[in-house]
C-alpha cells in the first residue's frame, strides 16, 4: 500500500475522524487545507442501505446540480431528422444515427454521456457491451433515452450528472470544484443528498441513507451529519 504523501497527513490532522460535520462546516474544512496545485474535483460519496443485488433496489438516475459540475461535458446523441437537428443546436458534440453506433463498434468512446431518442435503441442496444460497463449505456432510468433530445443534450451539458449504486451499495457523485464558492458547494451537495432521499426504492428496509462522506480529489474524507 503506498505511503500516504505529507500534504495528505497534515489535511487529515485535520479533519476529525470521530466528527459529523454539516455540509456548510465540512466545506470550510476542505476549504482550508493546504491547496494542490490544480483545481481540485469535490466528490461526495452516500452509503445506502439497501441490497445492491436486487434489482428493485438498485438506485441509479440523474441530476441537475444547481450550480453545475465545473467541467466540460462531452454529450454525444443518437438521433435523426428533427431530433438530430435540436441534438447539434443544444450542442451536442456529436449526433448521428447508425453511423455513430458504427463509429462506437470500431472503438470510440471519447465522450461522457450518450443520449438517444427512443426510436434509436434498436440500434443502440447493440452497444450494450461496450458502453454498458463503462456507465455510458443510455437508460430511460437516467435521462438519457428521451423524445425531448435537445432539452437532455442542454441538461447534461450545463452539469447534469448520472448516478448508479455500484456493488457495495454506494453512490459516487462529483459535485464541483475546489474554485466554486462555499454557497454553490452547499448548494449541489444538498440538492444532490436530497435527490437521492427522494428515490429511495420502496423495497429497501431500515436506515437508507447510513453514512454520506465529503473529500477533493487530494483530501481526507469528511464525514457529513445528514
Amino acid at each position: 500500500m503506498a505511503k500516504q504523501s505529507k500534504r495528505f497527513q497534515a489535511a487529515a490532522k485535520k479533519v476529525d475522524p470521530n466528527k459529523k460535520y454539516t455540509v456548510a462546516e465540512a466545506i470550510t474544512v476542505l476549504k482550508g487545507l493546504d491547496k494542490a496545485k490544480f483545481d481540485e474535483s469535490i466528490e461526495v460519496v452516500v452509503k445506502l442501505g439497501i441490497d445492491p443485488k436486487q434489482s428493485d433496489q438498485v438506485v441509479r438516475g440523474a441530476v441537475a446540480l444547481p450550480k453545475g459540475i465545473g467541467k466540460s461535458v462531452r454529450v454525444i446523441a443518437f438521433a435523426t431528422g428533427q431530433k438530430a437537428e435540436d441534438a447539434k443546436a443544444a450542442g451536442a458534440d456529436a449526433v448521428g444515427g447508425d453511423d455513430l453506433v458504427q463509429k462506437i463498434t470500431g472503438g470510440w468512446t471519447d465522450f461522457d454521456v450518450a443520449v438517444a431518442a427512443p426510436d434509436m435503441m434498436r440500434s443502440v442496444g447493440k452497444l450494450g457491451r461496450i458502453l454498458g460497463p463503462v456507465g455510458k449505456m443510455p437508460s430511460p432510468k437516467s435521462g438519457t433515452v428521451t423524445e425531448n433530445i435537445g432539452q437532455a443534450v442542454k441538461e447534461f451539458k450545463a452539469g447534469k450528472i448520472e448516478f448508479r449504486t455500484d456493488t457495495g451499495g454506494n453512490v459516487h457523485a462529483l459535485v464541483g470544484k475546489m474554485s466554486f464558492t462555499p454557497a454553490d458547494l452547499q448548494a449541489n451537495v444538498e440538492a444532490f443528498i436530497a435527490h437521492i432521499m427522494s428515490v429511495k426504492p420502496a423495497s429497501a428496509k431500515g436506515t437508507y441513507l447510513q453514512k454520506a462522506v465529503l473529500s477533493a480529489t487530494m483530501s481526507p474524507g469528511i464525514k457529513l451529519a445528514v
